[in-house]
Formats: C-alpha cells, structure tokens, sequence
C-alpha cells in the first residue's frame, strides 16, 4: 500500500476552520477545499441575501485557491449546500458569474446549515508544472 502525499493550505485572508481541518489539501493532482460559508474573512460579516452569500462564499474559495496559485478555471467539482432549496435561483445567478465553461460538475443538495444560507467545496486540478 502506497501513502498518499499531502499538503495542507492554510491563508489569513479567508474564513478560518472552526475545528481540526485545513482550508486547502493538495494530494496526487488536485487540490480540495473545505466548506466555506459567506462569513468577511475582515469582519466576520455574513451577507443578507443567497444571492450575495454565495458570491462571499466564493470569493472565500477563490482566496485559498489563490494561496495554491490555482483559478476558478481550474475548478472540476462543486458541492454547494443550500439552507432553502427555494434560493436556488438567486443561488444560480450570482454563482455563474464565478465559472466560465467547461463549467465544473456540480452537486447541490439541502442542508441544515448554522446561521448561514451558502456553504460550498472546490475540486481542482493542478495543472502539470505548477
């Protein structure tokens, strides 16, 4: 049996882990985050609205991919959790303007989140030489 190398990510400048687990883990050629909520890594503000909750949401991503040196491009999987299924279109329309196509694959599901509306997970590819 082979192990499995990893590296953990970890940035400031994003929401940090509520408990044991990192922000990032690079392993065999992709990258995955965690489950970041819309919580201002600054402030500790949650937007009101899905709809901007979900573009925080993904800025929070954006930021730990950026620590790896990696894009939204190089994005293949989303998981995104939703408070209330019924927010799937403001959901929808703000996530969109974060992917380009391919658009990565994408599982949304219900969940009962903690004073949040938006919670999503990466999986990138890191590119070969990167």
């Amino acid at each position: 049996m082979t192990s499995t190398s990893k590296t953990a990510f970890h940035t400031t400048q994003a929401p940090q882990p509520a408990g044991p687990y990192s922000q990032g883990v690079e392993a065999n050629g992709f990258f995955y985050t965690a489950g970041f909520g819309p919580q201002d890594p600054a402030t500790g503000a949650v937007p009101d609205t899905a709809a901007d909750q979900t573009r925080q949401v993904l800025r929070n991503v954006q930021t730990i991919l950026a620590e790896r040196g990696l894009t939204m491009d190089d994005c293949v999987k989303t998981t995104v959790h939703l408070a209330n299924l019924a927010d799937f279109t403001e959901f929808n329309e703000a996530y969109k303007e974060f992917f380009s196509e391919p658009y990565p694959v994408r599982t949304t599901v219900g969940s009962q989140l903690a004073n949040i509306l938006v919670e999503i997970d990466v999986v990138a590819v890191v590119p070969a030489g990167k």
